[in-house]
């Protein structure tokens, strides 16, 4: 299956496409890593979420799903996906959620992100971690590079918001997750991209990335936003880019 589009190199491939359409035809071994945040279960059906610029409200946006964000879906399409991915990476880390994590496969390990402003409202109140389940071997350990954090106690800005989808994750800390997965040069895969987010987080620390969207409209807003993340500002360098919107 050719992408549907991809970068003037050939380092960033999109699909608009189903991902268990997708998935059987890579090749093992054709992905250093998989990053993703699939759906979590919990039956969103829709969300309504202020987008602030300077402290001030400016709209409100109501997003729907192009999908059924049920339990089921988690095990007819997230799971079976998650089996292709295992197959064709040697990484795998994803965020599941906390409601329905217990429907995962037991992960080789287990982190997390850590917000003491909490990531949202579970059955025992605010839920203050986000898990990570990782399959497969450190590439770091690997490559006898030393052991790194496998979580991450830093508190995000929300940015989610600012993008067109009912479920973005901040750029900052999908590109730790993108970090310690792989190593420069790797070729990352989201299968779940979403509005781009892992794609924009590979184009600024060097990755090279596959992403899959089945939704057009989120696919349209990825390629956007990715193509953008290529494009540094005048006068300054990538790592510049990088570098001053880690220090902001």
């Amino acid at each position: 299956m050719n992408p549907t589009w991809q970068s003037d190199d050939g380092s960033i491939q999109l699909y608009c496409a189903d991902c268990l359409a997708v998935l059987p035809t890579l090749a093992a071994g054709s992905v250093d890593a998989v990053v993703t945040d699939p759906p979590y279960g919990i039956i969103l059906s829709g969300k309504r979420a202020k987008m602030r610029g300077g402290g001030q409200t400016t709209r409100l946006l109501t997003y729907s799903t192009a999908f059924d964000d049920t339990p089921d879906y988690i095990k007819s399409t997230v799971l079976p996906a998650l089996a292709e991915c295992k197959r064709i990476a040697r990484s795998v880390a994803l965020t599941p959620g906390i409601r329905n994590l217990w429907l995962y496969p037991p992960a080789d390990d287990l982190g997390g992100f850590y917000s003491a402003a909490s990531t949202g409202v579970g059955r025992w109140g605010f839920t203050c971690i986000m898990p990570i389940l990782y399959y497969g071997k450190d590439p770091y350990l690997s490559a006898c590079m030393g052991s790194r954090p496998n979580s991450c106690g830093q508190t995000y800005p929300n940015d989610a918001n600012e993008q067109e989808h009912p479920c973005a994750k901040p750029i900052r800390m999908i590109r730790w997750l993108v970090e310690r997965t792989s190593l420069p040069r790797c070729a990352v895969l989201d299968p779940f991209m979403g509005s781009g987010t892992t794609g924009v987080a590979c184009v600024q620390t060097g990755r090279r990335f596959i992403g899959i969207e089945i939704e057009p409209k989120y696919f349209d807003i990825a390629v956007r936003r990715i193509t953008n993340a290529q494009a540094p500002l005048p006068g300054m360098t990538e790592t510049q880019e990088v570098q001053n919107e880690l220090e902001a």
